[in-house]
């Protein structure tokens, strides 16, 4: 059997390097062959950080955008948040938009957004959270939760979230049932679908069929984290990285099932070890959540493989104005628009 690269490897926080200045929950990082980087913004819009570290704002047209002074709560359960993103096709960028409600459709270069889907079976659609491209231009949608103010619905155990995927026959639910659903990933094949179950404190998967329906529903790795998930990603070997946000780390689960903590800026926390009590118990709240938080990137949301070996790892998160990154022992697996 090869080894796995990851066998001995753990993230130094002294070499991590950050990218980035003055960004606004910068949840979500895509990144390009070119070194480009485009970053979800709390102002309404995606940042794009060119190879040189220059950056600037492209704001949706559509939406309202925070003011400066916005209480740090109102950003988080209100208003216009871009969440996660996808590249369309022709290069343009997916927003599965947190506070709008909507899958938004951005041009990369002026802005103007129009909304693809805002309702499912003639209802609304709910707290859209993540959007993934997969290589036949299908169009997969994660909703967490119903509850309009999303931190009330993180505090506490709700199986109200669904996934959705769109192709010619338009949007359609594929399953449901999940806690706050959050990002997903394909695996090289195509053949499962990765679910994160973050008020669950797992990973479900699922086997994908030829007409995108979805079976064989079972978890993968450990059945609890005994933390919130949030973002994955696949390297190439095979393992699926993630994150825990609000107690921030880093983990990878190997393709047998194995986890591992490669990154722990909690460290023990009292403040995490009281959101976790006090969510096991039924009495989560956002003022817990706020008190928690490490220093590299407060509230780590999602991991991203860039660079042109794809072994750079950008972390996004929620509370940070900045990305860090570091070099992983082994590349990424690419991204459907990584091979266009």
């Amino acid at each position: 059997m090869k080894a796995n690269p990851l066998d001995g490897f753990q993230i130094d926080p002294q070499s991590i390097r950050y990218v980035g200045e003055g960004l606004q929950r910068p949840e979500c990082i895509l990144a390009e062959p070119d070194g480009s980087l485009w970053s979800a913004d709390a102002r309404g819009g995606v940042v794009k950080i060119s190879p040189d570290g220059t950056q600037k704002i492209i704001t949706q047209s559509l939406n309202t955008t925070f003011t400066e002074t916005a209480d740090e709560a109102e950003r988080f359960v209100s208003g216009t948040l871009p969440n996660g993103l996808a590249f369309a096709r022709n290069g343009d960028i997916l927003i599965s938009n947190f506070g709008t409600d909507r899958l938004e459709i951005m041009n990369r270069e002026t802005g103007d957004t129009r909304v693809l889907y805002d309702s499912i079976d003639g209802k609304p659609i709910g707290k859209v959270n993540f959007v993934l491209r997969d290589s036949r231009d299908r169009i997969w949608l994660t909703v967490s939760t119903m509850v309009p103010n999303w931190m009330d619905a993180a505090s506490s155990l709700k199986h109200d979230g669904y996934v959705a995927m769109a192709d010619e026959k338009g949007l359609r639910i594929v399953a449901d049932g999940f806690a706050f659903t959050n990002e997903i990933r394909l695996d090289a094949r195509e053949e499962w679908l990765y679910v994160v179950e973050t008020t669950g404190m797992k990973i479900t998967r699922l086997r994908v069929a030829d007409d995108g329906s979805l079976s064989d529903r079972e978890t993968f790795g450990p059945e609890s984290h005994g933390a919130f998930i949030d973002g994955i990603a696949f390297d190439s070997f095979g393992n699926l990285w993630g994150t825990h946000v609000m107690t921030d780390r880093i983990f990878a689960i190997t393709p047998e099932g194995d986890l591992r903590i490669l990154l722990d800026d909690d460290k023990g926390s009292q403040a995490g070890k009281d959101l976790l009590s006090a969510f096991a118990r039924g009495e989560g709240s956002p003022e817990l959540m706020m008190k928690c938080g490490g220093g590299i990137a407060s509230w780590m949301a999602s991991l991203t493989f860039g660079g042109r070996d794809l072994r750079n790892v950008y972390i996004g998160s929620l509370r940070s104005t900045r990305t860090p990154w570091f070099r992983s022992p082994v590349a990424g697996l690419p991204m459907v628009h990584w091979k266009a």
